[in-house]
């Protein structure tokens, strides 16, 4: 057993010891991973529970329905009504700690309520390099994070993910849609359909892991560096879109695509 295989079955030795587990389920990469480890382990006592937030693109949300039917998965999708919360709105610098807080004590009640005691989510050893205030969050409810306690980094779970012919194994990286607008800009249900309608359109061209970063009327286009000739190339129909869409501006991003940009003015 070579060390990759090692981690994942110490992560099913992990989950096996559960009667029941909830999986805090988006349809990533990281948790699609995760809660086929907790099926494998736990067969029907492992359950999804998503939130339904205008903070996350509508074909995640369809994505993640459709993985847990393919699968005989029950799903527990409630709705999260994050743009009523003022603080989270405002867009702090510690709004991600704010927004994991009221959605996982959310789901803990849901699953409280379901007779299941262990919730998990899908944060991999990598995270622990960036700005993450929500991990505080996760901390502080006691919430489980099955793949940092295995030691897995995200292209060991790609890795695995693709030896169990999971749908995911190469999905582009996917963060919330409140990751699109600057600390101190007000979050609104505008900016964000804003930029995922944008990305959703440089998706339909081709480009894989893109970002719309939204400063003011202004987009910032994140992507990897072999896509930039793809952009300049439509560069006239996607500044023509992005127009339609409501920015008045479309800025290419020399430094290309990176995780956590807007962490970087603090």
């Amino acid at each position: 057993m070579n060390e990759i295989e090692q981690k994942y079955h110490n992560l099913l030795a992990n989950l096996k010891q559960h009667d029941r587990i909830a999986i805090a389920f988006s349809g990533g990469v990281d948790s699609t991973f995760l809660l086929a480890a907790a099926q494998s382990a736990l067969g029907d006592r492992a359950v999804a529970v998503t939130a339904d937030s205008v903070f996350i693109p509508r074909e995640e949300l369809e994505a993640s329905a459709q993985f847990c039917s393919e699968h005989g998965i029950r799903q527990i999708v409630f709705e999260a009504d994050v743009l009523h919360d003022s603080e989270i709105c405002a867009n702090p610098a510690n709004r991600c700690y704010l927004c994991k807080l009221k959605i996982f004590r959310r789901i803990q009640t849901l699953t409280n309520e379901q007779g299941i005691a262990a919730v998990a989510e899908g944060s991999n050893l990598d995270d622990s390099g960036d700005y993450r205030p929500g991990m505080q969050a996760i901390a502080e409810l006691g919430i489980l994070s099955p793949l940092r306690d295995a030691l897995l980094t995200k292209q060991e779970i790609r890795t695995l993910s693709r030896s169990l012919g999971l749908p995911t194994w190469q999905k582009p990286s996917a963060a919330c849609l409140a990751s699109r607008i600057p600390y101190g800009d007000v979050i609104t249900a505008e900016n964000l359909h804003m930029a995922e309608e944008a990305e959703q359109y440089l998706h339909q061209l081709g480009l894989r892991q893109v970002r719309v970063r939204i400063h003011g009327r202004v987009a910032r286009i994140e992507a990897l560096p072999d896509d930039l000739m793809n952009i300049l190339h439509h560069r006239i129909p996607i500044s023509e879109r992005f127009h339609e869409i409501g920015f008045q501006y479309t800025s290419l991003d020399l430094l290309g695509y990176r995780t956590g940009s807007l962490n970087e003015v603090l």
